[in-house]
């Protein structure tokens, strides 16, 4: 047991990287067998506790095991340590062997010259610089991005990020541009073959290509089509992009809340890349393109920055030349870019944005000019889009107009596509199962064979004509959404139509009052915003202060609540312009008198009386249109508006402009109730 000790002494101290040989020496010229036992446990690094296990052992020869099996295990360790070292060194020695061969190579390369360069990759990158023309500016500091992605190893992440800003500097347009078509003639045939009506933006773009005739280039030019959904913003932007032969690029900014999304981030940054701009440049690959800045009034900002303040150096002409995204680092002339925006509500655009811009309003469209959009443009597309172009379907006028009337109150035409598009579906349902019925069980084998490639069936078809007419499209779409309701237009008490201005585009506000027994307080319902809340208050308020000149019992509120209703409560409504609206309603409530079904109103109300101006009239005026009024209010100072507007629109309107409140009051009651002339101070 004590050689067998010894010997794995032997080999521990020989194993072991901190003991000296000596140690073994000294170990053999000891003959005593406990002083060689206490030596040798005394130099084995362990802790007290472990070597403690040796002297509990009671007898010379347990206490030579407790060693041994020490020993051992200590041994064992010192094995697996030095492989782990062992490979540790390997690792490190291939690594430091293959950059020195790489630090080789480079300084043979720079021996040679860089016109030699043998690494094929740095040879693109280098060509690819040469054929992108960059302005001075840019190769210059292309140059010394590639010259230190020479010198970086191709290990380090270092190589990577500057190989792909590189990239894209080449990838960048710097003299490439498409050539425009400049023929006046051919530029209105495209927008009239794509766009219905919207005379007042094809005009604007006309002017547009004329400047461009003449000047050849032409700056200070960023339009904004502003209009509610679905009446062709994106679809107009198209179609100037097509007529001028330019390159189209479009992006959202809807919810963009991150400046870096314009501007980029710095490329020194984790996963940096370049903003939203630069990104449609390279996607354009000309310096020229059209680029549509889609829902420009519905960017946001938060911590991260503001990006309508990073759009400010975009569109504006007189510094865009010098746009510097933060990734590029360099300027880029955005001077030959055609920026569009589109926008559903500008006033929710802010101001240093709207300077820059200049705002083209699309309007509503009247239901005349909806059913030739359909026509002309949705049925076609509609018909290819299903494969039924070789098919004789048609839908009559009627049809069509029960659709925009009954199935889609709506601005734009959005609504209308999406019900004809159900209504050729339901009708393609129809025809396929009728075949089925009737053809399939007569057919041949060969028929049944043509019938898996739909040819039978497309025979059968051909010679069929199919009318969709007003009983068709009550078949297949079941009841209307939207009825004509008679008792819209009729005389009530407390009942006034006001008119509002949305995002979709006008609508009627009816509104509501009645009194009742309680105390002598205002309720106000339907989720009014602040702005209405203010306007009821300041039309009661004028009410109460004005009894005598409104014909309204001076004790009218003693002992009643007045509640004030805004029907479909689960819709919010705001906005500055229902103050005559409520006024004429607690007047008729107060006194009792029936208000005129088909008259409606708009403006704001001072405490005076007066009624002041509102915006959005062509909305409002096509809203009354829709809901079958034949006579609206306006206020004076918009009288002005009334020659921009169409005469389609006016056309059957009685659009009476009013100054002060009591002038209204001879217009919305059918019985002539005399009433004080005398007004309020203005």
């Amino acid at each position: 047991m004590i050689r067998h000790t010894s010997d794995l002494f032997r080999a521990y101290v020989k194993e072991s990287p901190n003991m000296t040989p000596d140690l073994v020496g000294a170990f053999d010229n000891i003959d005593d067998p406990d002083r060689k036992l206490y030596f040798a446990a005394a130099n084995i690094r362990q802790d007290v506790e472990i070597k403690q296990r040796i002297m509990q052992k009671r007898t010379l020869k347990t206490q030579n095991l407790e060693l041994a099996t020490i020993l051992n295990e200590e041994i064992d360790l010192l094995k697996i340590e030095d492989e782990i070292d062992s490979k540790i060194n390997d690792s490190i020695q291939k690594t430091q062997k293959k950059y020195y061969i790489q630090e080789q190579i480079r300084a043979l390369q720079d021996e040679l010259g860089d016109e030699e360069d043998s690494t094929s990759e740095l040879q693109e990158i280098r060509t690819a610089i040469e054929k992108a023309k960059m302005p001075k500016a840019v190769l210059k500091k292309a140059m010394e991005e590639f010259n230190k992605l020479k010198k970086t190893p191709a290990m380090s992440p270092d190589y990577s990020v500057n190989r792909t800003y590189l990239e894209l500097l080449t990838d960048l347009p710097w003299y490439k541009r498409t050539t425009d078509d400049l023929d006046i003639e051919h530029v209105k045939q495209i927008l009239d073959e794509d766009h219905w009506d919207l005379e007042k933006p094809k005009e604007r773009i006309l002017e547009f290509i004329a400047v461009l005739n003449m000047a050849g280039i032409l700056k200070r030019q960023i339009l904004c089509l502003s209009g509610p959904p679905g009446v062709g913003k994106t679809s107009l932007a198209k179609s100037v992009a097509r007529a001028l032969g330019r390159k189209f690029i479009r992006f959202s900014l809807g919810g963009v809340r991150d400046e870096a999304e314009i501007r980029g981030h710095r490329k020194t940054y984790v996963g940096a890349m370049p903003g939203k701009i630069i990104q449609s440049m390279k996607k354009a690959e000309t310096v020229n393109p059209v680029i549509l800045l889609d829902e420009i009034d519905k960017m946001s900002m938060d911590f991260r920055g503001d990006p309508s303040s990073a759009l400010l150096e975009v569109l504006d002409p007189e510094q865009n030349a010098n746009f510097n995204d933060h990734y590029v680092e360099v300027d880029y002339d955005l001077s030959s870019v055609m920026f569009i925006t589109t926008a559903n509500a500008v006033h929710e655009i802010p101001l240093p944005l709207q300077d820059r811009m200049e705002i083209i309003e699309l309007g509503s469209y009247l239901d005349p000019d909806k059913l030739q959009i359909a026509k002309r443009h949705i049925i076609p597309k509609l018909k290819t889009e299903f494969g039924l172009d070789e098919y004789d379907i048609s839908f009559s006028d009627e049809a069509i107009m029960k659709l925009i009337r009954e199935y889609t109150r709506e601005s734009g035409v959005r609504h209308l596509e999406r019900a004809l598009a159900s209504v050729l579906r339901k009708l393609i349902k129809e025809i396929v199962k009728d075949y089925d019925k009737n053809r399939r069980k007569k057919a041949t084998s060969a028929k049944r064979k043509a019938l898996k490639d739909n040819t039978y069936f497309k025979r059968s078809m051909k010679d069929k004509k199919i009318v969709v007419d007003v009983s068709k499209v009550l078949e297949l779409l079941k009841n209307p959404r939207f009825p004509d309701k008679e008792d819209e237009t009729e005389d009530k008490v407390g009942v006034v139509t006001g008119l509002a201005w949305t995002r979709v585009g006008g609508e009627i506000l009816p509104v509501e009052v009645t009194f009742m027994p309680g105390a002598e307080k205002l309720t106000l319902t339907g989720q009014l915003g602040d702005v209405m809340k203010e306007s009821a208050q300041a039309a009661l308020s004028f009410v109460r202060s004005n009894c005598k000149i409104l014909g309204v019992p001076e004790d009218f509120r003693k002992k009643k609540e007045i509640h004030i209703h805004a029907p479909e409560g689960a819709i919010p409504k705001d906005g500055p312009s229902a103050g005559i609206t409520m006024t004429i309603a607690i007047v008729s409530a107060a006194t009792n008198r029936p208000v005129r079904g088909d008259i409606a109103m708009t403006g704001e109300i001072t405490l005076r009386g007066n009624v002041l101006p509102i915006g959005g009239l062509t909305e409002k005026l096509l809203a009354a249109k829709r809901h079958g009024m034949k006579t609206v209010l306006i206020p004076f100072e918009n009288k002005r508006d009334l020659g921009e507007i169409k005469e389609e629109i006016k056309k059957g309107l009685e659009i009476i402009p009013i100054k002060h409140a009591t002038d209204a009051l001879e217009l919305v009651f059918r019985d002539k109730k005399k009433t004080n002339k005398k007004k309020t101070d203005k």
